[in-house]
């Protein structure tokens, strides 16, 4: 890294329950973030009238963008980074606000959340880049952000490009380690980003229903991850699931009610160290996630999926689809007498990557104000 230049990195994440009750507003799920990352390396922009973002997911040519009397202005000949830009209108919002002169900087982006050839694990790509932008104009600016400002600031951003996104993924990028997390009403900070300086916004009434807390890690279960090759598109599966509610049987409040139990099993099971909990509990959110699929007509358990947590439940173990499903990753929680040998060689066998991913350790305060 030359003098001057900023790097930052965020973590990429896996829900472990929770899914798709998750987007309304204060229901609790629990995520972990994880060792593979985005990293960010911003440097100033000196004498040139334009700043860049830079990144070999998205082609050679970078994007330009600049600043005019309507604010930013963005070269869209080429792919238009949605979310970073995101991040940086929003920050310059505040930066402006707070009186700090602008500068012009250079991003650039690389990657460990996809495979060589470019496909995503479903780790969280986008949530990763948001929060890792964040941090370095954080930097940059000398803003002196919390992690938890930051988290708001990521979320801001993120839900001008995906209205109805949780935010869980980025809450782990921000936080590490593993986590309890529910949501504000996205909605209503929309429409306040829209009349209210941006300031007020992030200290104002808009975060009802949000909350992140800590959690211990498993006591004596081992997390592994299973990635089934097939990508997965998150906002199609969760909006056919909304979609479905008003055209099929799902009992929604019925399914709000059965996660919100799954999910405040898991966070006791872990918080007093009961394995036995934590397992029933994970075992429990899968059932969950297929009667939700099989009542909507989603297809949240694919048949990799399936076979991924079959073969974890017959070694002794509990999985189930992370996030959306559709596709992406399963994960499972073992305890120590588990047969992870069949396991592993049945994932092998059925194309199913074993991922060697470990728990990203926690990061800042998630109580800072």
């Amino acid at each position: 890294m030359t003098p001057g230049t900023i790097e930052t990195r965020a973590p990429g994440k896996l829900f472990i329950a929770g899914e798709y009750a998750v987007v309304e507003p204060g229901q609790p799920s629990v995520l972990i973030a994880v060792d593979r990352y985005l990293t960010v390396t911003l440097s100033e922009s000196v004498g040139h009238a334009a700043g860049s973002v830079h990144s070999p997911e998205y082609g050679l040519i970078p994007l330009t963008w600049t600043r005019g009397d309507s604010g930013l202005t963005i070269d869209r000949e080429h792919h238009p980074y949605d979310y970073v830009m995101a991040v940086i209108g929003t920050v310059e919002q505040l930066r402006g606000e707070l009186g700090i002169p602008a500068r012009f900087y250079d991003l650039r982006i690389a990657s460990e959340l996809d495979d060589a050839s470019g496909r995503k694990f479903g780790l969280g790509s986008s949530a990763a880049v948001t929060v890792a932008t964040v941090h370095a104009l954080d930097r940059f600016y000398e803003l002196g952000l919390t992690a938890r400002e930051r988290f708001k600031l990521a979320l801001l951003a993120t839900i001008q490009v995906s209205p109805n996104a949780s935010g869980g993924d980025v809450a782990a990028s921000t936080f590490g380690g593993w986590i309890r997390y529910s949501a504000p009403n996205r909605a209503t900070l929309r429409a306040q980003l829209d009349d209210r300086p941006l300031r007020e916004v992030l200290s104002g009434d808009g975060w009802e229903g949000f909350d992140v807390a800590r959690l211990a890690p498993p006591h004596g279960l081992r997390l592994l991850v299973g990635w089934t090759g097939s990508p997965a598109s998150t906002e199609r599966l969760v909006g056919g699931v909304r979609r479905s509610r008003r055209d099929s049987g799902v009992d929604y409040p019925a399914f709000l009610l059965e996660s919100r139990g799954c999910v405040d099993d898991l966070v006791s099971g872990l918080d007093d160290g009961d394995d036995d909990l934590t397992l029933d509990a994970l075992r429990r959110a899968r059932r969950l996630l297929q009667r939700l699929g099989a009542q909507s007509g989603t297809l949240i358990e694919t048949d990799r999926l399936a076979r991924l947590c079959d073969t974890a439940e017959a070694a002794g173990a509990a999985g189930k689809p992370s996030g959306a499903g559709g596709g992406d990753c399963g994960i499972v929680l073992a305890p120590a007498d588990a047969d992870l040998t069949r396991m592993l060689r049945s994932w092998e066998s059925h194309d199913i990557r074993h991922l060697t991913l470990s728990v990203h350790p926690p990061e800042g305060s998630v109580d800072d104000h």
